[in-house]
Formats: C-alpha cells, structure tokens, sequence
C-alpha cells in the first residue's frame, strides 16, 4: 500500500515508516495524522483511513545526530541507485565498486565507494578507473544529513508530499 512519513514532534523530517507501522502508531496513540491517503482497510468493526504524513506526539532526537552512518544502502541512496560510470539507473542488483581497489589498499569510506551496475564493476575488476579507461560521473563525496535525507525522500517519490505541508 505504500510507505508513511514521519515527522518529529517541532516538524521536522524524522524517518519514513510502513503503513502497516504507523496504523500501529496510531492505534497506541503516538503519532498524530497530518495527511491521509486515499485508502481504506477495514477492520472487524470499523475503517481505518491509511495516513501519508504521520507526526510523533514526543519529540525524539533525530535519526542522524552528528553523520549519515556509512552503509552499502546509504551509498545507493547517496548516489540515487545510478551507476557513477556509465550513468545507467540501477532496477536490480545495484553492487558497489571501490575507485582504490581493496587489494591496493583501498577502504570502504564514503569517498573510495560508489554504486555500479555489474557490467561496469566487472570491467573496472581491480583496476584504477584511468587504467581501465573508465571516470566517474560525479566525485564521491559525503553527504550532510540534510543532503542525505533530501535524496532519500527524492527517491521515494514523496518530495510533492512535504512540500504540500510546507506550502
């Protein structure tokens, strides 16, 4: 059915959650509705309208405090699921390649790491991109909490959803 924003009690984005969760939520009187979808469930003796913008009642400290933690799904959301070689948005299988190979001494950091289809990560192998004739698209960099979540509310669609709310 879809996927539920959630924001923290002052307004400000917090995490994006199921439906099925935020119903929860809701149920146990956490979170406040802001926006609601378009659909229904029916339960046994009554109807539940899905919500699409969902608000904590208590503040909570925010997701990231200091830094976007490094992970393999962060740098697929950093790098919006394109291949940082050959420009092609990535359906499945996205994998990472590292620009210094591991085996020269290269470590997984934020700016050693992108995301690449598996034709282009196969043609690099364990080569610098200048040997193997390839350059990136965009210089791996890492990115702000705000730069990061922005993205990730970017690629799931839901970017016309806030601005709606701030508008």
């Amino acid at each position: 059915m879809g996927v539920v924003v959630v924001l923290n009690a002052d307004y400000t984005y917090l995490n994006i959650i199921n439906w099925k969760r935020a119903v929860k939520l809701l149920v146990q009187k956490k979170v406040e509705v802001i926006k609601y979808t378009n659909r229904v469930i029916h339960g046994f003796n009554h109807k539940i309208r899905i919500p699409l913008v969902v608000r904590l009642i208590k503040f909570v400290r925010s997701l990231y405090r200091r830094s976007v933690p490094l992970s393999k799904k962060n740098i697929f959301i950093r790098d919006g699921y394109i291949c940082q070689y050959c420009g092609k948005k990535i359906k499945s299988r996205p994998t990472i390649d590292h620009i210094v190979p591991k085996s020269r001494g290269g470590d997984f950091s934020w700016t050693n790491v992108v995301t690449a289809c598996i034709r282009c990560n196969q043609k690099k192998g364990c080569k610098l991109p200048s040997e193997a004739s390839m350059s990136l698209i965009k210089r791996p960099v890492k990115p702000t909490i705000s730069e990061f979540l922005m993205k990730k509310i970017e690629l799931l669609g839901l970017s016309g959803v806030l601005d709606d709310l701030w508008s």
